[in-house]
């Protein structure tokens, strides 16, 4: 059985998005991009970009996904500058994760926290997150993403509102799968913010 790590002290919102950016840039200057290369292969905008690397900001995870895609990273090695190994090492079998021991971050709607950051060459993306956002008028549009989703609650009660105008309520240990291309928001039902397991693959 893999040794588990020592756990990690959680971050504040402000370390969350100054490790985002150190780990931006020395992806970005690893593959020998500027922002303007970046902002044209992502579809980001090159302000939004250079505010991303300076951890002035807190993006969507709409966004955090099109900066993944063009650096052909996984959005848990973008979050985490610990990354993975190169998809050709030689890989363990089961990569262990921590639901504290994690690299996280804030869009301000909901916090993310990627598993399994350690695998090579992953298909898919485990995120645990809480949702905070209450409702749909705190988002400027809904988030969109390759693939396909499948979330389930762990805690609390959820809404997911597509742009479609369908509408569906999951509650505790209930889930729902979707393609996540078609816009989508989550927002939390209840005082407390709810607790949700999510897998997204393209």
């Amino acid at each position: 059985m893999p040794a588990r790590p020592a756990r990690a002290p959680a971050a504040a919102p402000e370390a969350d998005r100054v490790q985002l950016g150190l780990s931006l840039r020395g992806h970005r200057k690893a593959r020998r991009l500027t922002l303007k290369d970046l902002s044209g292969h992502s579809g980001v905008a090159l302000s939004t970009l250079s505010k991303m690397e300076l951890g002035q900001i807190s993006v969507s995870y709409e966004k955090l996904a099109a900066v993944a895609r063009a650096l052909s990273l996984d959005v848990g090695q973008l979050i985490d500058a610990r990354g993975a190994a190169p998809a050709g090492a030689a890989a363990p079998v089961v990569v262990w994760s921590e639901a504290g021991g994690e690299a996280t971050y804030s869009s301000g709607h909901y916090d993310y926290r990627a598993l399994a950051n350690g695998f090579p060459g992953k298909r898919m993306t485990p995120v645990l997150g809480r949702v905070m956002a209450r409702q749909r008028e705190q988002f400027p549009d809904f988030i969109r993403h390759p693939g396909q989703e499948f979330v389930t609650v762990l805690s609390g009660r959820v809404r997911i509102e597509f742009e479609t105008g369908e509408i569906v309520e999951v509650g505790r240990h209930e889930s729902a799968y979707f393609n996540s291309g078609i816009g989508h928001i989550y927002t939390s039902l209840g005082r407390a913010d709810a607790r949700i397991l999510v897998v997204m693959s393209e």
